[in-house]
């Protein structure tokens, strides 16, 4: 029988959830890495005991760390061999914060795009990586979308990291942060084109790459915002997050700071479906695993009160693509409830009856193992959830 493995990364450590196919049943193992922020993590979906996670702290910075045992030991790339990766108290010693960002080998001219830039090829240290989103068919390649805002990529397992540094040249000077900061935070792999990489970034917008990530290009046209006083600028969307049905790449759904857009056309022009949802602001927003149509939001009153509308915690299905929206309560708080779902805290199974995951920044964690109908808390109590992932075991 198949198997799930649910990734969650909160503000003081990680968290590996596991079941089997039924999904009613959990082992709770954690937490990993405690007191430290764990950002986003991600399994390989080439080997399913290679796992990423983003490790980060005020204090220490930014740290990658690997699992090649789905996720019972771990260890930091590109740390020399035989050298210790942690301090004498016990403390990573961020080897692998060593990021290298390219001065002009993509573009043939400098980048100047923000303060931290100084026109050489070094190590940067930088805020922390938001989202990891590993090959759909090597194993040792991920990308990461780091803060401030740049695109990085890995082909040895995390021991190198480069910058694709085509991305920053697309107006990269109007870019400016969202209310969390200027975050690269969604990155989508078309499995059909493995050339075509889609990303965004708060509060710059969404891009596309068809060449592998040489040149991108601003797929914004159709959005909208009343904050923007240019109505024709194409730089400055709050992007919240973006999500696609491996089986339709080309059809792209976008949670914005407000309204729930669906292009067609891999992102050449985007038109809003938020139809009947009590609020259009929120911030993840997931496809079902076999229902290309079938699109999940979790609604929040607004870009000041992040909670849910009336305290009812409810997910909103379309099943026709947008427009038309369902409330999915069934084992969710219907009164005072007053947490917040951020954009990397939704994910999706693939087995064959879909199961639907969110966790909350009150520390809950949800299942939906029949595709919304019924919910059920799989862990509770937990630090303040940042992201969810869901592998898929044989």
């Amino acid at each position: 029988m198949s198997s799930v493995r649910v990734l969650v990364g909160t503000k003081k450590g990680a968290f590996i959830l596991t079941a089997d196919g039924k999904r009613q049943k959990w082992q709770v193992d954690g937490p990993l890495f405690g007191g430290w922020e764990m950002y986003h993590l991600k399994g390989s979906p080439v080997d399913p005991n290679r796992i990423y996670a983003s490790q980060t702290s005020g204090w220490f910075g930014q740290i990658i760390q690997r699992s090649s045992d789905g996720g019972k030991t771990w260890e930091q790339p590109g740390t020399p061999a035989g050298e210790p990766t942690t301090t004498p108290e016990g403390m990573p010693k961020g080897e692998s914060n060593k990021f290298v960002y390219d001065t002009s080998a993509e573009t043939g001219k400098p980048l100047t795009t923000h303060q931290f830039y100084d026109g050489t090829q070094k190590p940067w240290v930088f805020k922390r990586v938001w989202h990891l989103e590993p090959s759909l068919t090597d194993s040792d390649t991920v990308y990461a979308g780091v803060e401030d805002a740049a695109l990085f990529k890995t082909t040895d397992g995390g021991q190198s990291w480069h910058e694709q540094a085509g991305l920053r040249a697309i107006q990269g000077e109007k870019w400016g942060p969202g209310a969390g900061g200027m975050g690269l935070h969604t990155i989508l792999l078309d499995p059909t084109n493995p050339q075509r990489i889609y990303i965004a970034i708060s509060a710059a917008g969404a891009f596309r790459t068809d060449d592998g990530g040489k040149s991108w290009k601003v797929i914004t046209k159709g959005l909208k915002s009343q904050y923007m006083p240019d109505p024709t600028a194409e730089i400055g969307f709050c992007v919240h997050n973006m999500a696609m049905n491996p089986k339709r790449p080309n059809v792209l759904f976008m949670q914005l700071h407000w309204d729930v857009m669906r292009s067609d056309n891999g992102g050449d022009l985007w038109h809003e479906v938020s139809g009947n949802l009590p609020t259009d602001f929120g911030f993840p927003i997931q496809v079902h695993a076999h229902e290309p149509d079938t699109v999940y939001v979790v609604p929040i009153k607004s870009d000041s009160e992040h909670y849910p509308p009336e305290g009812k915690l409810r997910v909103y299905r379309s099943r026709s693509g947008g427009n038309e929206w369902e409330a999915l309560t069934k084992g969710l708080p219907q009164s005072d409830c007053y947490v917040n779902i951020l954009r990397d805290a939704m994910a999706v199974d693939k087995l064959d009856s879909c199961g639907i995951y969110f966790g909350t920044t009150g520390g809950q964690v949800y299942c939906s193992p029949d595709s919304g109908d019924n919910w059920q808390s799989i862990v509770r109590d937990l630090p303040p959830v940042l992201s969810v992932e869901v592998q898929t075991l044989a």
